[in-house]
């Protein structure tokens, strides 16, 4: 029994009173961690029954050597589904599942890491201290937020009523557990955090950042305004820049992988699966006297509603059912922009917003102006006498969109295409070839297909079509078939005779937060710098679908080669070297005019003036930007002091402060207390963070997930 359940039976305070609901109510904060870093969750013990028959382990990883057990992983995976449910009113959606299941996972390892450290460290909570809590005179928020009256007045009385009622001794035991887990935390913060401070030049200087302003004239030297042919860069200099910058041509060690990908998407069977499914339903409503919306109800994947749309909104093949039918009958299944769709057509009202449907040949790949209009006349001529324009516009329409759909542009309504085009659709005889058009695409030939002032009032039921576990399973034995034969008998023999495509990343690092073309997945990372090159990969869960690779190269950490830099040297090298010249020309001007910025511009037109308003470290300064080695030297000047040539982001500049507002010291001691505290709570979280990441770094964590979550 707990320390209060004790407490309670020693004290001889029995009080039964209808709580239950009460405190029941709780139950789902009590098993839900307060804060980000622990999860408080059951311990549930394994069988080891397959490990001693020789089977695969039941742990779905380990840290520091603590295995963490299946049952484990997936009674958090599903409290925190549960808790995601509760508070969205949604379940996972299944593209969200492997960063779902990635969040949990680090929440628990993070968990874990705590715990070992709590441990290491020696931090406990007494049950004394756990008394304390909950009976002292402010118990925690969580426990108290039942009991506010309306007023918002804690009611002390019902809050120890229901802690004393025997009926809720199981939930006063989680309560407990809670409070000694959110103790253990704060103490083991305490520990880490005693040593971050804040000391006054820090908020002094904060204060200053955010109230001193000042304004200030200056002259811009930018880089720019040097031309390349004004510098010399000899290799000496590029060769110097790279031994004096080698640490930025420092490369990590990297991998690349060659990989097939199998792409998760549905399979004919699954289209006609949903056409099979609306023509039921179609039955069912054409014989079935209810209101249409008990069936939208009941068999759409959307929410019901009148629509009144223009033809636009509508498939090929809706479109041509849907202008012969009559009110009320059923159109479909037709392709919808949500899968496929039923219609029922409520009316056809007349609309002030004409749309044309159009096809065009663009001709625009000549030399000359004059060659497009003479190859438009020909193609047009030819037209003229009975030509395919389908096939025309396939074989030579610029626009390779219309092109591969025999020159089609679907439907649009007015101001849609540039204007010459669009009054030549919008003017144009229907099924018409219009002569050659010119725009600043090129010459059209254009031909209107389609005309229509109508609207259309439906109610529709929508059925998507998503990819089947069938299908899904499918997906993955083959990539599995291919992982397997690819191992056996070589990577590029199996995917050139089962015609798959092998792609390729480009480099990445261990540390890298995802793959190019793969996306973020740490087990591919995992395996790339496990294993040797040309190994072949088991299957991978990545976001398109399923994946194989290969390792193809490994690269060792290094510096890049000269050579491999060399372009990108000769113009960071130019780009030190036009900085050199406007340090250099800054000096210069300032010494000719005795430090006098209005008579720099006589000197050198190129060179502008400008002021810079008011400003301060949280401001961006007109056509300076937040610099701040332009906002650092002109807060370290005095009124009307000019500075030495200063180095910003853009070239040099030449500053003279006009004005910069004195320290407010009642003010800074009004806001002392608030800028300490804020710059507190940020070093805290940095430490935390940073002590975190160290933490995970050094530690031992075993992931094997994956041979429990294929996907």
């Amino acid at each position: 029994m707990f320390v209060i359940c004790i407490f309670l039976l020693q004290s001889g305070v029995i009080k039964t009173m209808a709580m239950m609901a009460k405190m029941r109510s709780l139950a789902p904060a009590f098993i839900i961690t307060v804060g980000a870093l622990f999860v408080l969750f059951m311990v549930i013990s394994d069988s080891n029954v397959l490990e001693a028959l020789g089977g695969r382990s039941n742990d779905v990883g380990s840290i520091n050597g603590v295995n963490i057990s299946y049952r484990e992983y997936q009674f958090v995976l599903d409290q925190q589904r549960e808790t995601q449910k509760q508070q969205t009113g949604e379940d996972i959606p299944d593209d969200q599942w492997d960063q779902f299941r990635e969040q949990v996972w680090e929440t628990l390892v993070t968990q874990k890491l705590l715990e070992q450290e709590i441990e290491r460290l020696g931090v406990t909570v007494s049950d004394e201290e756990i008394k304390d809590i909950i009976l002292g005179d402010n118990p925690p928020e969580f426990l108290k937020q039942n009991f506010i009256d309306s007023t918002g007045t804690f009611n002390r009385q019902l809050y120890e009523q229901a802690l004393f009622d025997p009926q809720n001794t199981e939930i006063l035991i989680q309560v407990e557990e809670q409070v000694r887990q959110q103790r253990l935390t704060e103490k083991l913060q305490s520990l880490l955090l005693a040593s971050v401070t804040v000391n006054e030049d820090e908020i002094l200087r904060k204060f200053k950042e955010q109230n001193i302003f000042a304004t200030a004239n200056y002259a811009a030297f930018p880089v720019s305004m040097i031309s390349d042919s004004a510098v010399v860069v000899t290799e000496e200099d590029m060769k110097n820049y790279y031994e004096e910058n080698l640490d930025r041509y420092k490369i990590n060690a990297q991998r690349k992988f060659r990989f097939v990908l199998f792409i998760n998407q549905p399979s004919a069977a699954d289209t006609s699966l949903v056409l099979r499914n609306l023509e039921n339903v179609k039955e069912i409503v054409t014989t079935d006297t209810s209101d249409f919306k008990s069936f939208v109800e009941i068999y759409s994947a959307q929410p019901y509603s009148l629509d009144t749309v223009g033809i636009s909104a509508f498939s090929t093949t809706a479109i041509e059912q849907i202008k012969d039918a009559n009110n009320g009958d059923i159109i479909g299944p037709v392709q919808s922009p949500g899968g496929f769709a039923l219609y029922r057509l409520i009316d056809v009202i007349p609309s002030s917003d004409k749309m044309v449907r159009a096809s065009h040949i663009l001709i625009s790949k000549k030399e000359n102006e004059q060659a497009n209009l003479d190859e438009a006349n020909r193609i047009y001529d030819e037209l003229i006498n009975g030509a395919d324009f389908n096939l025309l516009a396939a074989e030579n329409s610029g626009d390779p969109g219309s092109a591969a759909r025999g020159g089609d542009l679907g439907w649009f309504g007015k101001g849609a295409m540039v204007k010459e085009f669009d009054e030549a659709c919008f003017s144009g005889n229907l099924n018409e070839i219009q002569k050659p058009l010119k725009t600043n695409f090129g010459y059209h030939i254009i031909k209107v297909t389609g005309q229509s002032d109508s609207k259309y009032v439906i109610e529709q039921i929508v059925n998507p079509v998503t990819q089947s576990a069938a299908t899904r399973d499918e997906n993955y034995n083959a990539a599995s078939d291919f992982s397997y034969l690819a191992e056996k008998n070589g990577f590029d023999k199996e995917a050139e005779l089962l015609g798959h495509t092998i792609s390729e990343t480009p480099p990445f690092q261990e540390n890298s937060p995802s793959i190019s073309g793969l996306g973020v997945n740490k087990r591919l990372v995992k395996f790339a710098f496990e294993n040797s090159v040309n190994t072949v990969s088991e299957v991978f869960k990545v976001q398109q679908g399923f994946v194989v690779v290969q390792i193809s190269e490994s690269i060792p950490e290094g510096f890049r080669e000269y050579k491999e830099v060399e372009m990108q040297l000769k113009q960071l090298a130019g780009t030190q070297k036009k900085f050199e010249e406007a340090e250099r020309l800054a000096g210069e001007l300032s010494e000719k005019t005795g430090g006098d910025l209005g008579k720099i511009t006589a000197l050198d037109p190129r060179i502008l003036v400008n002021n810079t308003g008011r400003f301060n470290y949280q401001t961006s300064i007109p056509n300076i930007g937040k610099d701040y080695g332009f906002i650092d030297a002109a807060f370290s000047l005095e009124k009307n002091q000019l500075s030495e040539p200063v180095r910003g982001v853009k070239g040099f500049y030449l500053i003279h402060l006009i004005e910069k507002t004195k320290l407010d010291s009642a003010a800074y001691n009004l806001q002392s207390g608030t800028l300490r505290n804020n710059l507190l709570q940020a070093k805290k979280n940095a430490f935390v963070n940073q002590w975190l990441t160290t933490l995970k770094e050094k530690s031992d964590i075993v992931d094997n997930r994956y041979m429990f979550y294929a996907y």
